[in-house]
């Protein structure tokens, strides 16, 4: 599907929180809107006062009437806020999503491919954690990224811990 890119804004954060739910699986916890990622204290690191230096996005808009369809975004995450120890704090990490109704059609391939693109000129490497029953794994490897740890995510189960490394 063609889409049209642009860096994420301060004014994307209510889209980001929306993200942020579909990005986290909330719906399938039994959550029924994104106010619960913004009210989870392990998911608030991921967007709580978008806009910070370090933070770098980007958002998917449709081509014809601009509304948005889904966002990839990193952000430096340091001591506990990390989701690996083994991951130095110059590396940021990240979360995508793409609108439900959308995946599937390349949107999400196209939002990583900008991102990185860009965060190989300002940063080593990027990092996420991804659930291990997530099929969205095999599009991260594909893009190169490697797991490199497993760690107890917010539900309890396993994530993979993935590193794409740049230099």
């Amino acid at each position: 599907m063609p889409i049209l890119i642009r860096p994420l804004r301060q004014d994307d954060e209510p889209f980001l929180w929306q993200m942020l739910y579909y990005a986290a699986h909330m719906q399938e916890d039994g959550k029924i809107s994104s106010d619960a990622a913004k009210t989870n204290p392990g998911l608030q690191k991921y967007v709580q006062g978008w806009g910070h230096e370090t933070d770098m996005g980007v958002i998917a808009l449709h081509p014809h009437d601009q509304r948005p369809l889904g966002a990839a975004w990193i952000r430096l995450l340091v001591e506990e806020k990390k989701m690996s120890p083994l991951i130095p704090d110059d590396i940021p990490e990240l979360a995508i999503a793409v609108l439900p109704d959308l995946l599937g059609q390349g949107i999400g391939t196209q939002l990583l491919t900008y991102l990185l693109e860009a965060a190989s000129k300002v940063y080593p490497a990027v990092m996420l954690s991804v659930r291990t029953s997530n099929p969205a794994r095999y599009l991260y490897e594909r893009m190169g990224f490697e797991i490199v740890d497993t760690a107890r995510n917010r539900v309890g189960s396993e994530s993979f811990v993935m590193l794409m490394q740049f230099h």
